[in-house]
């Protein structure tokens, strides 16, 4: 397939194509570069779907596309995991990107010690890997260590958008510190952007957040008001008195839009 070719405008009219036009289209989302900082270099993209390593799931006449891509076949944590879809009004959604570094440490929050899915701890949680995941640097809703490629997810992204023939596609952040790294990659709001400034008030000395640290709860110390992880684990942990959601952002193609709602607040 020529690097030029347009793109099918919809999830929906590349699903009903056939299988390896289909297949060549989505492997633009999983080019050379991207394997090779994800350790998959020297791998042909056929092996890796021969095996099961590399899968797209995108049922003909359905609306939404997953790709997994696996270090081992059997490895029940993917390399890296992307699902999206098609909008009602034929926009384009990213509904969940995750990079996972296989060589650290596993933290069993998605699990709680029942045994029952936690959903991102949005159904139930796992207090003590919780926060034996925190104390090793990472964010609610990690299992694992990142593997910090969006630096070149976003910009591979935006070339299939285009070819698609969009010049705007939509993500909903799951957590605070997703919609904070959003903006610092050039999104904006379509919805939630006075929440967030709101949030960042509240979160500043004598704000009513603020007010909620304490020592007692390791979420929610006041040493988390300082940074965009800690307040994640603090809005994870219910300070707000109401889940995160309702956030919607979005990004225009080759185009960043300098939206910032925690200024000099590092990660």
């Amino acid at each position: 397939m020529n690097l030029t070719d347009r793109f099918p405008p919809t999830l929906r009219e590349i699903n009903s194509l056939p299988e390896p036009e289909r297949r060549g289209i989505y492997s633009t989302l999983t080019p050379t570069d991207l394997l090779e900082q994800l350790g998959m270099s020297g791998v042909g993209e056929s092996d890796l779907i021969a095996d099961g390593r590399l899968q797209f799931r995108a049922p003909s006449g359905s609306r939404s596309l997953e790709i997994t891509l696996k270090r081992h076949p059997k490895d029940v944590d993917p390399l890296l995991y992307f699902h999206m879809a098609d909008t009602f009004n034929y926009q384009l959604l990213v509904l969940l990107v995750v990079a996972n570094d296989l060589d650290q440490p596993r933290f069993h929050t998605d699990v709680d010690q029942d045994g029952n899915r936690t959903r991102f701890g949005t159904e139930s949680r796992n207090l003590p890997a919780e926060t034996a995941a925190m104390l090793d640097g990472l964010a609610p809703g990690q299992v694992r260590r990142g593997l910090r490629v969006f630096r070149t997810l976003v910009p591979n992204f935006e070339r299939f958008v285009a070819r698609m023939e969009h010049d705007i596609f939509f993500i909903e952040p799951l957590a605070y510190h997703n919609a904070i790294i959003f903006e610092r990659y050039g999104f904006s709001y379509v919805r939630g952007l006075q929440e967030m400034h709101t949030i960042h008030k509240a979160f500043q000395p004598g704000g009513e957040y603020y007010q909620r640290l304490h020592q007692e709860n390791p979420f929610r110390t006041p040493q988390a008001a300082e940074t965009i992880r800690g307040r994640s684990w603090a809005i994870h942990d219910g300070i707000l008195g109401h889940p995160f959601t309702g956030f919607q952002m979005y990004k225009r193609i080759n185009h960043h839009a300098n939206v910032v709602t925690a200024p000099n607040i590092p990660f």
